[in-house]
């Protein structure tokens, strides 16, 4: 059975009762619109700990655009009881008074890598989001948590700070999941139109098949994609773009065929 808990407090007492117990946790840290890319990591993580424990919470400090948080899906009903189905042991749902009491006043800002590629197009954005990792880490008090490749320069940031402030935890990357078209799952998805969804897998194609970056880009320009960055960075070329009015991205390893 799912237990779900309302606030970080509630959670905090079950953990210790969980620590005292020597029993360790997995932590999958989601803003909902829960798909099969959110559910490979709840399995990875069943597999490797003895409970897992899923936070869906919409942060709204890593959103540059007010429109943009307005329209990110939510389907919190629909998430709790996937997670039910795939054996979810706990969810916590924090609202934003819970996470944010101080007003972001405090956060945490990495002042190199953030400010490249998604930091430099949405200025911000990581400070919301190594700020609300930091705090759900410290909430969830895991052994690990699990984090999708999709996010790769999220993934490394966060790496990093874990480092960087000695936390006791292990970031998990967890490979990125796709559609049989190539299309990486993304909550953002349910957004596109026929046409624009139709399209988007072209995204991933040029991405894997262009001898360069600025070939990728080119491709992508003349499929009528507006390019935001691709850059070939940390062993991954990564690639932002928009079609339909939805932003997307992705990256895939250099040297693949």
């Amino acid at each position: 059975m799912t237990r779900v808990f309302e606030t970080p407090q509630a959670w905090r007492a079950e953990a210790r009762e969980l620590a005292r117990a020597g029993l360790t946790v997995g932590f999958v840290p989601t803003m909902g619109a829960l798909h099969e890319g959110h559910l490979s990591l709840v399995r990875r993580s069943r597999s490797e700990n003895d409970r897992t424990l899923v936070s869906i919470f919409v942060n709204p400090t890593q959103f540059d655009d007010p429109a943009d948080l307005a329209r990110y899906p939510r389907s919190v009903d629909a998430d709790l009881e996937s997670l039910r189905r795939h054996g979810t042991d706990f969810v916590v749902l924090p609202r934003a008074e819970d996470l944010y009491r101080d007003g972001f006043r405090y956060r945490v800002t990495e002042r190199e890598y953030s400010q490249t590629l998604e930091g430099a197009q949405r200025p911000g954005h990581f400070d919301g989001v190594l700020t609300v990792v930091m705090k759900l880490l410290q909430i969830a008090q895991p052994a690990r948590a699990y984090f999708g490749e999709k996010d790769w320069q999220q993934l490394s940031l966060i790496r990093g700070m874990v480092d960087a402030f000695f936390l006791p935890v292990t970031i998990v990357g967890c490979p990125t999941v796709r559609d049989v078209d190539g299309l990486a799952l993304s909550s953002r998805n349910t957004l596109l139109d026929v046409g624009a969804r139709h399209q988007a897998p072209q995204f991933y194609h040029s991405l894997s098949s262009a001898r360069t970056s600025a070939q990728a880009a080119a491709d992508l320009e003349a499929a009528g994609f507006a390019v935001d960055y691709v850059e070939d960075q940390d062993g991954r070329r990564m690639g932002a773009v928009r079609i339909g009015g939805i932003r997307l991205i992705d990256n895939v390893p250099l040297g693949r065929s």
